[in-house]
């Protein structure tokens, strides 16, 4: 071993006193934003579109099953892109003033029918798909639920 033990009645970290661990560890600072105001504008609309355009070109992959791209291949990903990223950001700007339980259930109703949708396209049963959506939305619900219920008092404001 190359290192030299510390020793004893040495500073541990050279150059800071006990008097300014002690300021430091009293008052308790908030992060930096990292982004601005107008960032998250900007993400409000771009996350959802860039969503939509994975979700598109995924469901129309899984529509055209290996086979050539069609127009009609081409026209569900789109319109599936669009429905998809519309609904995200309505979803954005109006589920955080729902009530909790409301909150989690509009996520959860997002989410299975988004699943379901793409699941139904590489053409598995009816009962199958449903069955699967039903299993995932249950797993949203129970995830964003909890979320909401750990992070929310009983009115919908965050809590710090």
């Amino acid at each position: 071993m190359a290192q030299a033990a510390p020793a004893p009645g040495g500073m541990s970290r050279p150059g800071r006193t006990p008097e300014i661990e002690a300021r430091e560890s009293e008052g308790r600072t908030r992060p930096p934003d990292v982004f601005d105001a107008r960032a998250h504008r900007i993400a409000h609309i771009a996350v959802p579109v860039v969503l939509g355009l994975l979700y598109g070109y995924w469901v129309a992959a899984d529509a055209r099953q290996g086979g050539g791209i069609t127009g009609g291949n081409l026209l569900l990903g789109w319109i599936s892109a669009l429905v998809f990223a519309g609904v995200c950001v309505a979803l954005l700007t109006l589920a955080p003033r729902m009530p909790r339980e409301l909150h989690a259930l509009l996520w959860t109703a997002f989410v299975g029918v988004a699943f379901g949708f793409l699941y139904i396209q590489t053409g598995h049963s009816v009962w199958r798909t449903v069955l699967m959506s039903l299993v995932v939305a249950a797993c949203t619900f129970a995830t964003f639920f909890y979320r909401y219920y750990t992070r929310e008092d009983a009115a919908g404001h965050r809590v710090h």
